[in-house]
């Protein structure tokens, strides 16, 4: 069948920008106070100092990617170790789902990077352009007169320069923060360090203040993932319909043949000083972050016209059924304390229980042996068998260690450390050592002449007097 116009359906549809209104309330002062939390702890934490020694930079929290290596304080992370990292993803998967399935989208709504740097865009547009009607007529003004320029240009030159802090602390979490910050001032940083802060203030610029709630509908894998993570026992934003419908324009003298309105009075407060533009009326949506602005906004509206307040509340689905029947509302607690967060809760505190159990019980001497196999053992001219090996000898000390190479075995056999005299291995602070080692048997002894015998190598920290010890063999002549 044809039909009279042909032309393809648009299946795009052009942003819409959205403006929020400024609200006040205890959910948007939370959200205030966060965000003064989390951006001092990512701008402040890499100039705390902590003595590392002569060869590290004294930084608290340091990457140091040349060795391979993290640092948190008094913690240290040794590339072999990185299961701590592993572990501490894990963690932070499993404090994901456990504040997902009691809270809803809690973590989205209130301490997500893109939320919060988008927050702040926010107010700095506030500030310069004006609430949310003011930044309306401004956006729909289709001159580019002198003060439209103006104040989008005081805008960006202020978010340019938020973004700019955001990428230069990143950085410095990679390097003595004060010398890069001297370096980056006088040109003399290297390539990378200028690259790396360029993209992260383009990309910060670009999603906080450009693109906003478009990353978190679009990008962000999150809300699509959030439904396996909830149930019915789930506390999230909702609106109370059976209280608030219908809604409409309370009237001080209304007709009696006509039926009562519920609380709400159709003002789009909630709709007005959401930051992801959608109506929480129609119900839970993809696009809700669970802010809770819409509660402060709408408890704001109660209070006003003598009604009261959670009209738009924090709640879940098992409170609806029991409030549309007339009863009590469940207690939070049998919410958030059930099989599903009990199980998160458990598998939280068992990952973490075992990191902290193996970052402590750890030895600050660990070593590795490697035997050569090309040859498997070479016989010297007076007969001896020797065997080679790689023993890679680490110092976890900030200061250099003499460490002792021995052997233990049944057999007669002798230890010797390439360079060293009497197997006695100097070791530097915060580092590795590749050391090579050999071990002979005498001609005719038991080890020369059988085809293999266990030996354990042993390493002791002369000064601490701490040991560790890796079995290995020792490959002979059989006859």
């Amino acid at each position: 069948m044809s039909t009279s116009d042909d032309t393809p359906p648009n299946l795009y549809a052009a942003r819409e920008p959205i403006f929020p209104k400024r609200v006040s309330g205890r959910f948007r002062n939370l959200k205030w106070i966060i965000m003064l939390l989390t951006l001092g702890v990512y701008y402040i934490t890499p100039w705390f100092r902590w003595d590392r020694g002569p060869e590290l930079p004294s930084q608290a929290v340091l990457v140091d990617l040349a060795n391979r290596r993290f640092f948190f304080f008094f913690i240290e992370i040794w590339p072999h170790e990185f299961y701590f990292v592993a572990g501490l993803l894990i963690m932070a998967g499993l404090g994901l789902f456990l504040f997902t399935s009691a809270l809803g989208r809690v973590w989205c709504g209130y301490t997500c990077p893109q939320t919060v740097w988008t927050d702040l865009f926010i107010l700095v547009e506030r500030w310069v352009e004006g609430d949310r009607n003011a930044r309306l007529r401004l956006h729909r003004q289709q001159k580019m007169d002198v003060r439209k320029i103006r104040l989008r240009m005081t805008k960006f030159v202020i978010w340019a320069l938020i973004a700019l802090a955001t990428g230069g602390a990143w950085v410095f979490y990679f390097a003595d923060a004060p010398t890069l910050l001297w370096d980056l001032l006088t040109l003399q940083a290297h390539p990378v360090a200028y690259s790396t802060v360029f993209l992260l203030t383009a990309t910060t610029f670009v999603f906080g203040g450009m693109m906003r709630e478009q990353v978190c509908i679009y990008m962000c894998p999150w809300p699509r993932i959030q439904a396996a993570m909830m149930d019915e026992d789930t506390i999230t934003v909702a609106y109370r319909e059976w209280r608030g419908e219908p809604r409409g324009k309370h009237r001080k003298k209304a007709d009696a043949d006509e039926a009562p309105l519920g609380d709400c009075i159709d003002c789009n407060a909630c709709v007005n000083v959401c930051p992801m533009g959608i109506d929480i009326r129609d119900g839970q949506q993809l696009e809700c972050i669970t802010c809770a602005l819409c509660i402060d906004a709408c408890d704001e509206m109660m209070e006003k016209i003598g009604k009261p307040r959670g009209l738009i509340d924090y709640m879940a689905l098992t409170d609806e059924q029991h409030e549309r029947s007339g009863q009590a509302k469940i207690p939070v607690w049998k919410h958030i304390f059930r099989l599903r967060t009990i199980l998160y809760t458990s598998l939280w505190a068992a990952v973490g229980l075992g990191l902290t159990v193996a970052l402590f019980i750890r030895p600050d001497l660990s070593v590795t042996v490697a035997p050569i196999r090309n040859p498997v053992y070479v016989t010297m001219s007076d007969g001896t068998i020797r065997n080679s090996y790689d023993v890679r000898l680490r110092n976890k000390h900030g200061e250099d260690r003499p460490f002792q190479i021995s052997i233990e075995t049944d057999d007669q056999l002798k230890v010797v450390a390439e360079g060293a005299e009497d197997a006695l291995v100097l070791v530097p602070a915060d580092s590795t050592k590749l050391q090579r080692v050999y071990i002979m048997a005498a001609p005719g002894s038991a080890a020369a002449t059988s085809a293999v015998t266990d030996v354990r190598i042993w390493v002791e920290d002369t000064v601490s007097k701490e040991r560790a010890g890796k079995d290995t063999v020792f490959n002979g002549k059989a006859e």
